[in-house]
């Protein structure tokens, strides 16, 4: 048996856009908790996949393993009794690094991550992991493609079939680059907003982990209260010349920290 379905989820509405003063419960900077807000968001994400008919409810999901994404995930997880798998690959996208200013931040692992979510299974072990130098626009296609061609495969020979119907949860340019790379068109244009959920169908026939996907779904906010809120699309980042991204500083105090481990987890698969 196959993967059919594909959900796609943007985390709800972050602390950090209500108030500056904020705290990371991890300890990981950048990396805000929801709203109280964004957590009634992400029970309304978890009542409408319970509202489904079982036979199109996901049954697993796979998170970034940032606090916010975690959080929208776990009402889903409780509410459908579904396993949640933390993954690297569909980590927040980082513009480049400033040269000599550090890494990005990076996640804890799974194992750790499962003392703020107990509903966390870590014996998943992520099968992605991007640089902490950042990527640009292109990288980032480039890493969700690779995710995927991995992931996809990966879940069907791991769970014997038995998941046809499985839930992405991550970020805006995360979720947007993933919906291209899967309808294989980067230049679709596409707004996220938080809390939306894309629908991507598997075309008849079709066998390839990447680019045989159809949208029934991109976006959708129906089943929010207040509908769709705080959008982004690639059209709103800030580029210098010739559509190049501008940098961004790293995390003071990680300039002789390694980048590892760094792209595809090749002896998990």
């Amino acid at each position: 048996m196959t993967i059919e379905t594909i959900y796609i989820a943007r985390h709800g509405f972050r602390m950090n856009w209500v108030t500056d003063d904020w705290k990371s419960v991890t300890g990981l900077p950048r990396d805000p908790p929801l709203a109280p807000f964004g957590v009634d968001q992400a029970h309304e994400l978890g009542d409408y996949f319970l509202s489904l008919p079982e036979d199109q409810r996901p049954t697993i999901i796979l998170s970034s393993p940032y606090y916010r994404c975690l959080q929208t995930s776990v009402p889903t997880a409780q509410k459908l009794g579904l396993p949640l798998y933390v993954e690297h690959g569909l980590s927040e996208w980082y513009s480049p690094v400033t040269p000599n200013t550090g890494l990005h931040p990076r996640p804890a692992p799974a194992a750790k991550l499962q003392t703020y979510f107990p509903e966390i299974d870590h014996s998943w072990q992520s099968i992605y992991y991007p640089s902490r130098k950042g990527e640009d626009v292109t990288g980032v296609h480039d890493r969700v493609n690779g995710v995927m061609r991995a992931l996809v495969p990966y879940i069907e020979r791991r769970f014997d079939g038995a998941h046809k119907r499985i839930l992405l949860v991550s970020h805006a340019a995360t979720v947007i680059a993933l919906t291209r790379e899967l309808i294989a068109d980067r230049d679709l244009p596409l707004r996220v907003s938080c809390c939306t959920v894309t629908e991507l169908q598997r075309a008849p026939g079709e066998t390839r982990a990447v680019g045989g996907w159809q949208p029934k779904r991109l976006a959708d906010g129906s089943h929010l209260k207040d509908g769709p809120l705080r959008d982004w699309g690639f059209e709103d980042i800030q580029t210098v010349r010739d559509g190049e991204v501008v940098t961004d500083a790293g995390q003071p105090g990680t300039e002789d920290e390694l980048d590892e481990p760094v792209g595809l987890q090749v002896d998990l698969l």
